[in-house]
């Protein structure tokens, strides 16, 4: 089963990990509904007073949708199903505080996770890019997310660069996505380590804080993500053609 869910009711710290490394932590629609359940389990668990996201492994935090993931979708500009909506703790009416410890890859769909946690702790070797834009489709659930992270124009240049570049974890601190660099191998510990401060506080002032902080936030990204079926439906490419985009990709890319 994936996410693997573990409490320690001492600390009243939960450890939430992707747990597909072969698959590189990629979420198909089995992980996306699992992932969902484990948001809402932790709703009604109350020794856990924090929790920390991490992925399996120093390849990969996430990489998104899994490309084998068979998702139908309506005939409708209007309509458009996305089973990542639901992946993270805020979509699920969770408002304990969460902290993503990235290693390795974060791409593509991690940015529902990582846009839905208060804050990010990166191993030294971590990278950041978003592939859409090289395989003929549209970033926009992702582009509102991270939009709420950094600074408009290097949310603009992930994007648009696609697999071109990459973001490194030095990077992504000084703009803001990471908020602490940890050795590479050390992001779980080190989001452990602040997870542990922040139970230990009284729960009430804390969960009221991060609903506080989330409500800054909301009516921007409902009107972003209003947005996002039309624009997706309109500039994705058909299935095969974004299947052969990604067949024929290359591995160059820089990292800055």
């Amino acid at each position: 089963m994936t996410p693997r869910l573990d409490t320690d009711k001492e600390t009243g710290v939960a450890v939430v990990t992707l747990d597909r490394p072969a698959r590189l932590n990629a979420i198909d629609v089995p992980t996306a509904g699992q992932l969902a359940e484990t948001w809402r389990q932790l709703r009604f668990d109350d020794t856990v007073r924090a929790i920390v996201l991490t992925g399996t492994g120093t390849r990969a935090f996430c990489t998104g949708l899994d490309r084998d993931a068979v998702v139908p979708q309506p005939n409708s500009p209007y309509m458009q199903d996305d089973p990542l909506l639901r992946i993270g703790p805020k979509a699920n009416d969770l408002w304990k505080p969460v902290i993503a410890a990235v290693e390795g890859m974060a791409c593509g769909g991690a940015f529902y996770l990582l846009g839905e946690s208060e804050f990010v702790v990166a191993g030294e070797g971590a990278e950041f890019f978003d592939p859409h834009t090289t395989y003929g489709m549209v970033s926009a659930y992702e582009s509102v997310l991270m939009a709420q992270r950094m600074p408009y124009g290097e949310v603009a240049r992930m994007m648009l660069m696609g697999t071109a570049e990459r973001i490194s974890a030095r990077r992504a601190y000084e703009v803001g996505l990471v908020s602490e660099l940890a050795d590479t191998g050390r992001a779980l510990a080190v989001a452990v380590e602040r997870a542990r401060v922040i139970a230990g506080y009284p729960p009430e002032g804390v969960q009221g804080t991060v609903r506080a902080l989330w409500s800054a936030r909301e009516a921007a990204q409902a009107q972003g993500f209003a947005q996002a079926p039309h624009l997706i439906s309109l500039g994705n490419l058909p299935d095969d053609r974004q299947a052969r985009l990604f067949t024929e990709r290359t591995q160059n890319f820089r990292i800055r």
